[in-house]
């Protein structure tokens, strides 16, 4: 157990942060108004009884409060709060587990493994943040995701990145999914909890190694705005693309947009697309060779991409435990290496032929050869994807939040000055009152 005064500094020194974060903005907003311990097993146990109801409980409310808050309410302290809150609960409290962003291997274990009965608590966590997201954007990530939360809480002097670089580093994300579902649907690990950068920080404790990269993620993201949600996050992939269908999401302007684009200098991730211009013919006619280059391309994408991987096979397979003690008898039977480990002693004492186990090593080597070659075929069509996407060019008038990239924080709220009379509008309207 984790001591109470280490829970109590600890949250006391992210407030201290949050609050300058929240102070110390892109710039100040213009004046409107004169007047980790690493889990011993790779798919660590969910919290059991009655917890896991208040748990997916407290999930449930502060999903519908973020909502409110990030679309109707407008109100970008209360959603900081909020958030501060999601971190206090569900990261240091309840140890950042269970959580969306590692449920996704429990569900990919439950289609392939028949043997596996998915908790109801990683059930709801898992599908309630996709639900919210598919009506109303990424309030999930706005308020509620303490993996976020953590991030936002240090951002103190954001920087843009260029959205080139941003679209590229963004294909780590799409690949740490694909290997995370891989990986739990053949048994091997849960790669996504093992290597889950902010949970030492949660729990007061952990491995040194993923204590280091996730503090080397929280400085990074004093600068570059929540640099694991964007570029990292496997949850995220899936809440790109929901997004994108959202009835309610995010918008800046309440009326008409006056193109002062304060919103675009403010938005710490690079999710405010500008109004688009007319593409001259020239341009025009070049954008549609390309994108029928492109077409052309991707099959050989995805081809080339599903060979890569079923190339890689054996290096996948090897991280399967029963893959690794295959090859480990295999090279004490041989005399290759001296002695002998702890698994191998095991194997031996089990009672089972080294023939047995070569062939389950086989057949296992046979099935990453298929998921590596989709795996690489998954990565090749997102890479393809992107490349077409440069192609198109969506028409807008206004400035508007780009429905997969915004991670509903509000900032853009505070910088918009037709928003500043919609609010001014309302308090007069209460005082007539």
């Amino acid at each position: 157990m984790v001591r109470p005064r280490l829970i109590l500094v600890a949250l006391a020194a992210l407030l201290v942060v949050g609050v300058a974060a929240l102070g110390l903005e892109r710039f100040p907003p213009p004046e409107f108004e004169t007047d980790y311990v690493r889990p011993t097993t790779t798919a660590p146990n969910p919290p059991q009884g009655l917890w896991e109801y208040v748990d997916a409980g407290v999930l449930a409310v502060t999903l519908v409060l973020a909502t409110v808050l990030i679309l109707r309410t407008r109100n970008r302290k209360l959603i900081f709060a909020l958030m501060l809150f999601c971190l206090a609960y569900f990261g240091f409290f309840r140890n950042g587990c269970v959580c969306p962003i590692g449920a996704v291997q429990n569900v990919t274990l439950t289609i392939f493994d028949p043997g596996y009965a998915i908790p109801l608590a990683v059930l709801v966590f898992f599908a309630l943040p996709l639900v919210f997201t598919l009506f109303f954007g990424r309030v999930f990530c706005g308020a509620v995701c303490p993996l976020g939360a953590i991030q936002d809480a240090v951002l103190i002097h954001p920087v843009r990145v260029p959205r080139w670089l941003e679209s590229g580093l963004r294909l780590i994300a799409y690949l740490y999914l694909g290997a995370g579902v891989l990986f739990a649907a053949m048994g091997a690990m849960f790669v996504i909890c093992r290597y889950d950068p902010f949970v030492g920080f949660f729990r007061l404790s952990g491995n040194w190694e993923m204590l280091v990269v996730g503090a080397c993620l929280l400085l990074i993201g004093m600068f570059v705005g929540r640099p694991y949600c964007r570029f990292l996050c496997p949850y995220g992939v899936i809440l790109r693309q929901l997004s994108r269908l959202s009835r309610w999401r995010v918008t800046i302007t309440p009326t008409d947009c006056i193109q002062c684009h304060l919103c675009e200098d403010a938005c710490p991730f690079g999710a405010i697309r500008k109004p688009t211009e007319p593409w001259p013919n020239k341009e025009y006619q070049v954008a549609r060779r390309r994108l029928a280059f492109l077409l052309v391309l991707l099959p050989v994408l995805i081809g080339a991409g599903g060979w890569a991987g079923y190339e890689l096979r054996q290096w996948l397979a090897m991280v399967h435990p029963e893959v690794r003690l295959a090859q480990r008898i295999y090279l004490e039977e041989n005399a290759l290496v001296e002695g002998t480990i702890d698994a191998s002693d095991a194997f031996r004492a089990l009672g089972r032929s080294s023939d047995e186990l070569y062939a389950a090593a086989t057949q296992l080597r046979d099935r990453f050869g298929i998921g590596g070659a989709l795996l690489g075929a998954f990565v090749g069509c997102v890479i393809g994807g992107k490349l077409l996407s440069l192609s198109v060019k969506r028409r807008r008038t206004d400035y508007e939040p780009d429905p997969a990239s915004c991670l509903a924080c509000g900032r853009c709220y505070r910088y918009c000055p037709k928003e500043h009379e919609r609010l001014k509008r309302g308090r007069e309207g209460l005082v007539r009152h």
